[in-house]
């Protein structure tokens, strides 16, 4: 974040100076000059910055909430009791960090351990303080189907919802072999639409229906919308 930040600040001070006529307007500043005036974010944050499809108006309102969010965790070195999982450069790192944790505390192989996904009935606004293991996480979306509160499963998408928000969902690590993997779907989670490159795990989500009526509808967990 600083790296992104410290960029930012550069560029923008060296395209000022540019425009005051004190420097010399370079190839790097009319191209920042361009991405301001068609609201893109530049080469040269985005090459330093997160998976992103945003203009750049929206992109830099996102920017300021993930710096509020890392801010707020600093101050007082506790994990949050519900974490913004979206708002990190690398989400994978926080949910390996959560196996780290259980396999040292019960002394049991990193190798055979994944985590437990279970989504609970709450907001963000209801969650008072983090778990004892694991951690609670918002900010995902579902795309291609919604979850449904009543039953507690994946259900068919509602029209004009293209991707309705997950309940806060509370991830922990368990050995491999104590895994429930009866009615489930194995749902892929992405940074953004894009999906492809921007995959980050899997989370094992409950169904009635087959897991191939959702691998069909491309059903996905996304951290951006």
């Amino acid at each position: 974040m600083n790296t992104l930040t410290n960029e930012m600040k550069r560029s923008l001070k060296e395209l000022d100076l540019g425009l005051k006529g004190e420097l010399t307007i370079t190839s790097d500043m009319e191209d920042l000059s361009n991405a301001l005036f068609l609201d893109q974010v530049p080469t040269s944050w985005a090459i330093r910055a997160y998976p992103s499809l945003f203009t750049l108006a929206l992109w830099y309102a996102d920017l300021l909430l993930r710096i509020k969010e890392l801010e707020t965790w600093t101050s007082d070195f506790q994990l949050p009791a519900a974490v913004w999982i979206g708002g990190f450069f690398n989400p994978q790192s926080f949910l390996t960090a959560i196996m780290q944790q259980m396999a040292r505390k019960n002394e049991w192989p990193l190798d055979r351990m994944c985590l437990q996904c279970d989504v609970t009935k709450k907001a963000r606004e209801d969650m008072a303080s983090p778990p004892r293991e694991g951690a609670y996480v918002h900010g995902l979306f579902m795309e291609g189907a919604r979850w449904d509160m009543q039953i507690g499963m994946i259900n068919e998408a509602r029209l004009k919802e293209l991707a309705p928000p997950m309940p806060v969902m509370f991830i922990k690590a368990i050995p491999v072999d104590r895994q429930d993997l009866r009615n489930i779907y194995e749902t892929p989670v992405y940074k953004t639409k894009q999906r492809g490159p921007t995959y980050v795990w899997t989370f094992n989500l409950k169904t009635k229906e087959k897991a191939s009526k959702w691998i069909l509808g491309g059903v996905a967990l996304l951290l951006q919308v």
